[in-house]
């Protein structure tokens, strides 16, 4: 049982009626709930007799913060933790959009007024990009943040956020917005006061007056950006230190080791929620606890800080919950709801990127071995939990298998690795795929895979070559990515432009600080114009628009598509086929059936109706809403198609 749980049951034994009027008083039930087990992870990385007073500073911070929360978001609060509405990230009825604003509708009034659009096409959760102060030039996409909490000026400002997030919710919509928890930019407040000479501030980061230290760092630290930013630190010279940066030499990482930096950013954290937010996205979470002698990622003591943010927030705001940025090994993923005593008190929200990584291997192997294998390898996720699944966000296309199982289908792992680069990234020339490399590391051939998902599925080259056959094929693929995301389980999560089949963008390269990074060729801007004349259009872009909507409206008609650890894979004998079935109480369910490959596949009929599904007359296709016809007790499923398949 998690922390919230237990304060669903003292309010329930209390019998008093939950009203917003209850709001301090609730505030310090959840206190006394969970200040035990907050002060055992603040002690386990802070002890009292090496930092004393760190922990009373913390507890008296945390009534001064909650005393900021607004009334509208303390009820709100309420809503979610005692009231009906309790695990409403995990309803089949939410759909995402991830969007830069300025990429999207310039800024935050221009999105304002788009809101209508994605309530057409059925979306219902956003995503926005960093919309704070950032460095002028390179600044990673805005993740280098000069402010936590000012907006920049350029997307508008933080009335206009208030605004937002006041008519999101009118309108049931929900907004995520990032926390940038490693590591702040070099014109970040704490830095300046850093190069200046302010021990204090100097010793909110990793800095040290030599190589020694770094040098041992690095003996067991990768690179995270081996091309554009080698090796883990940097020299500053008005300090005349180095500094760690590992993604960025722009990008100071926080010491967490230092007490200060935990209660600075909790109370940053709740001024950054407190314009509305519902879901906190903790950028590079993997990376927070940094120790001499390992990788420096998903270290125990990283797990313990996620969970004291955690625990503070279900006391100070219990109705936003946080989502994990770790793109880690698919059998380290679910460390990150917590296990053990943290079981279900770490992170509410995870991305599924071993699951897209692995539809991507699948679309270019044809195959879905490893899908099959890699997918059962994942320890189950703790019932409160749920994923965001997604096709492809706006960073890379990683290739994070476990090369255990790659070598025992009988494949080399590193030759895998590069035959899935060569396929995406234009170095094979029978391949669809239009995209490009990212951060390749000639020493040990690592990349990753950047590109639309239309560019990447091969609709910019069949246009280019006027190739019909291939076109189809393309807007099969992109729509059967989509079914999947939509009906796997968890929140599923579309990038801005996929929607209408976007091609890459190569504006990048005539932009000096963008160049250097191919991921810019995945965020396109958004074409109204040619939205604008969806209604009147039969191409490609109305098709995959209208098709995809229809897909998530019919998501938001099947209430056994609400994540409740109901998924079970099958194995249907055909290596081309996935399938899987979402359960309900009862005799609920929905069979999914999805074809990776070009050609027409069949399965047994028989093994589909052992399950319950259809009937000796073939079965009805949820997704056309026609009865699909059997040929000699086989059902038939064309070119990259999927059924969704009502159980009688």
């Amino acid at each position: 049982m998690n922390q919230t749980a237990i304060h669903r049951l003292l309010a329930e034994y209390e019998k008093k009626e939950i009203t917003p009027a209850r709001s301090e008083e609730l505030f310090q039930l959840r206190l006394a709930a969970n200040l035990s087990i907050i002060k055992h992870l603040f002690s386990s990385l802070y002890p009292e007799n090496e930092h004393p007073g760190m922990f009373d500073k913390l507890v008296n911070r945390l009534p001064l913060l909650f005393s900021k929360r607004p009334k509208e978001l303390r009820a709100l609060d309420l809503e979610r933790t005692y009231g009906r509405n309790d695990h409403w990230y995990q309803s089949e009825q939410l759909v995402g959009m991830q969007l830069y604003v300025d990429h999207f509708s310039d800024n935050l009034p221009g999105l304002i007024s788009r809101l209508p659009y994605f309530e057409e096409l059925g979306v219902n959760f956003l995503h926005l990009m960093p919309l704070t102060t950032r460095p002028a030039g390179e600044n990673d996409g805005g993740y280098a943040v000069n402010s936590y909490t000012e907006i920049d000026k350029r997307l508008g400002s933080k009335k206009d956020l208030l605004l937002l997030t006041k008519e999101m919710r009118k309108r049931g919509m929900y907004l995520m917005l990032d926390f940038v928890v490693n590591h702040t930019s070099d014109e970040f407040s704490w830095a300046q006061k850093a190069k200046q000479g302010d021990s204090r501030y100097r010793d909110y980061y990793y800095t040290y007056p030599d190589r020694e230290i770094p040098d041992q760092f690095e003996r067991s630290m990768p690179e995270v950006f081996p091309e554009t930013s080698p090796g883990n630190f940097t020299y500053n010279p008005e300090m005349q230190r180095w500094v760690m940066t590992v993604f960025n030499k722009y990008q100071w990482d926080l010491n967490y080791a230092n007490p200060e930096v935990f209660i600075e950013m909790i109370s940053i954290l709740l001024e950054k929620i407190n314009y509305g937010v519902d879901v906190v996205r903790f950028d590079a979470l993997a990376f927070l606890w940094k120790k001499l002698g390992t990788s420096s990622q998903n270290l125990p003591e990283a797990h313990m800080l996620i969970s004291l943010f955690r625990l503070c927030m279900q006391v100070l705001a219990p109705g936003v919950i946080i989502l994990a940025e770790a793109i880690v090994a698919p059998k380290d993923i679910t460390k990150y709801f917590g296990n053990g005593i943290l079981e279900g008190n770490e992170c509410d929200v995870a991305y599924n990127a071993s699951l897209m990584a692995l539809l991507w291997n699948s679309v270019a192997t044809k195959k879905t071995n490893l899908l099959y294998k890699s997918l059962r390898s994942v320890p189950e996720k703790p019932a409160s939990a749920t994923w965001i699944n997604y096709v492809r966000c706006h960073d890379d296309i990683g290739l994070g298998y476990d090369d255990q199982l790659i070598e025992e289908l009988g494949w080399n792992a590193q030759s895998h690795r590069r035959f899935l680069l060569e396929y995406y990234c234009q170095r094979l020339h029978w391949s669809p795929a239009k995209g490009m490399m990212f951060m390749y590391n000639p020493k040990n051939g690592d990349g990753r895979i950047t590109g639309s998902t239309a560019s990447l599925l091969g609709l910019e080259k069949a246009l280019e070559r006027g190739d019909e056959e291939m076109k189809a094929h393309a807007i099969a693929k992109i729509l059967l990515l989509h079914g999947i995301i939509l009906s796997f389980g968890g929140i599923p999560m579309i990038y801005a432009g996929d929607e209408i089949g976007t091609l890459n963008d190569y504006s990048f390269l005539q932009m000096p600080d963008k160049k250097e990074d191919t991921r810019w060729l995945n965020r396109p801007r958004q074409n109204w114009e040619t939205i604008a004349e969806l209604g009147d259009s039969k191409n490609e872009t109305a098709e995959i628009f209208y098709r995809l909507k229809h897909l998530i409206s019919l998501r938001k008609e099947l209430p056994v598509l609400a994540d409740r650890n109901n998924l079970q894979l099958h194995n249907t004998g055909n290596p081309h086929i996935l399938a899987y079935e979402r359960t309900g109480p009862g005799e609920d369910g929905v069979l999914v059936i999805c074809n990776f490959d070009e050609a027409e596949q069949v399965i047994d009929a028989g093994w589909v109706q052992s399950l319950g599904y259809g009937q000796d007359s073939g079965f009805k296709d949820l997704i056309s809403s026609s009865r699909v016809k059997l040929s000699s007790g086989l059902l038939p499923l064309p070119a990259y198609g999927q059924f969704w398949i009502l159980k009688d």
